[in-house]
């Protein structure tokens, strides 16, 4: 329902031209993504919000379209079949991402419109996701100061050891140059390779 929150826990990908990898041919890596979201994170904003006074339900399935035009009605209609709470256009390609980087990753959708599904209402409009915006957007600053203040720091997600068994190239296969510059997210786990001279 717009105005309201949902604070999900898996993700569709329904995305086509965006990089959603940092690696490549020369470094494979395969980070165990069934769990995209880390328990941690995903607590902290739902105690944030309720705190803030905002109406958010944890656990969902948020369907990651590619922009950046709306969903058609068969689209919305499909994606409502699959069980999906949420859709938009941004937050996947960031988890994967925040997951290889070993980085915790929540997601605090903020519901703005019904999409296309309901027959009987207009469709999407731009002026009325604009009017939504703004309230959202003052929910979720109120909520990320709650939440940020419930973040342990010394919290023990497996988010954090991401890449430790996720490597699969041989390590003596990795080129010197594609170490170098993957080294602030695969560093640690290389740190007793010997130098190549």
């Amino acid at each position: 329902m717009p105005q309201q929150a949902v604070i999900p826990d898996q993700f569709i990908d329904r995305t086509r031209h965006r990089p959603d990898t940092f690696f490549a041919h020369d470094l494979v890596v395969h980070v165990s993504f069934s769990d995209p979201v880390c328990p941690a994170l995903a607590g902290a904003l739902e105690q944030g919000a309720s705190a803030a006074g905002l109406s958010a339900r944890r656990g969902g399935t948020y369907v990651c379209m590619e922009g950046p035009q709306f969903s058609t009605r068969a689209e919305s209609r499909l994606y409502r079949s699959w069980g999906a709470d949420v859709i938009g256009m941004t937050n996947l390609t960031e988890a994967k991402l925040a997951r290889e980087a070993e980085i915790c990753y929540a997601t605090l959708a903020l519901v703005t419109d019904w999409d296309a599904w309901r027959e009987l209402r207009e469709a999407v409009s731009v002026e009325t996701v604009v009017a939504i915006l703004g309230e959202n957007a003052a929910a979720a600053r109120r909520t990320m100061r709650e939440a940020v203040a419930r973040v342990a720091p010394d919290r023990d997600c497996s988010c954090r050891r991401a890449l430790q068994f996720a490597i699969l190239t041989d390590r003596d296969a990795i080129p010197p140059e594609t170490l170098s510059r993957l080294e602030p997210l695969v560093g640690k786990y290389f740190a007793s390779r010997e130098p190549t001279v």
